[in-house]
């Protein structure tokens, strides 16, 4: 099975099953396996869903009445069934130059990609359970300061599913900053998160998207593959499209931010990919 279809999304496996079915196994990525529905089969309700892992009939569950609002059986019930994300095919990166910058990834597989910034201003538990049992597959660019003070927080949702990116030391505007500055900031950051996560970041988000070619050249440099932008924005659970289409499209980077409201936020990114079409996907495993 490869490393995307193992993060495809979970519709609404109920809570306590999914926590019995990851404690038998032993291991929380093995054990939940994303359920999708095939084309031409009825979305299944909250009460019967349930992915037999041995291929039988589905068994149908009781009821359990509506969740509260707000959570976490809440928004696991609102989040929409996609089908099986595309066998990733990875995008040609350049022999040589400054790292790639891109908006959207350059694919017309059916994939969209979820991104989640910074990290040093609200951290709830609530979104690593609400990731982990959804499985959400998200890249998280992090300012090395919040991830050495907050490490823990990140680290469990490395175990969720998700993967940690740079963002900088100091989240500050590098366009038109010298070579030296640029490279300490993008390579001193990568330093401090290989130490603190046991893996180099390859990919980088300028802080407020502001880059130059100094800033292209110095990624590279520091072992960078590609450099990203976004394309939609989403705060306070309401998506921000940025281009006159208002849809998403498939290489889509949406960005959003380690804020009080990132449990709206990322149903309504999820809500809004699925609307398009596409199904959520990890986006490392599309530049290789």
């Amino acid at each position: 099975m490869s490393a995307t279809s193992t993060r495809r999304i979970r519709f609404v496996i109920p809570f306590l099953a999914l926590l019995a079915l990851s404690a038998c196994t032993g291991n929380p990525r093995a054990a939940l396996h994303a359920r999708h529905v095939p084309a031409g089969q009825p979305t299944p309700s909250p009460a019967t869903a349930w992915a037999s892992p041995s291929g039988t009939t589905p068994t149908p569950l009781p009821a359990t009445g509506t969740p509260a609002p707000g959570s976490l059986p809440w928004y696991l019930s609102r989040v929409p069934t996609f089908p099986a994300a595309p066998p990733p095919q990875p995008v040609p990166l350049p022999t040589s130059g400054p790292a790639p910058f891109w908006h959207r990834l350059p694919t017309e597989q059916k994939v969209a990609f979820i991104t989640i910034d910074d990290g040093g201003l609200a951290r709830q538990p609530q979104v690593i359970d609400f990731i982990r049992e959804a499985r959400i597959p998200v890249t998280m660019f992090l300012n090395s300061p919040a991830a050495a003070e907050h490490t823990d927080y990140f680290r469990q949702i490395e175990v969720a599913g998700g993967v940690v990116e740079n963002h900088t030391i100091t989240h500050t505007s590098l366009s038109g900053r010298s070579y030296a500055f640029q490279r300490n900031e993008i390579c001193g950051a990568a330093d401090r998160l290989e130490r603190l996560f046991g893996k180099r970041p390859t990919l980088f988000r300028p802080p407020f998207g502001n880059r130059d070619a100094t800033t292209l050249r110095a990624a590279h440099d520091c072992g960078v593959k590609a450099v990203f932008h976004w394309t939609e924005t989403v705060h306070k659970g309401v998506v921000r499209y940025q281009t006159p289409e208002k849809v998403v499209r498939p290489g889509d980077v949406l960005l959003m931010h380690f804020r009080p409201a990132l449990m709206d936020d990322l149903l309504a990114a999820l809500k809004a990919i699925h609307r398009a079409g596409l199904t959520p996907a990890l986006l490392e495993d599309y530049v290789r």
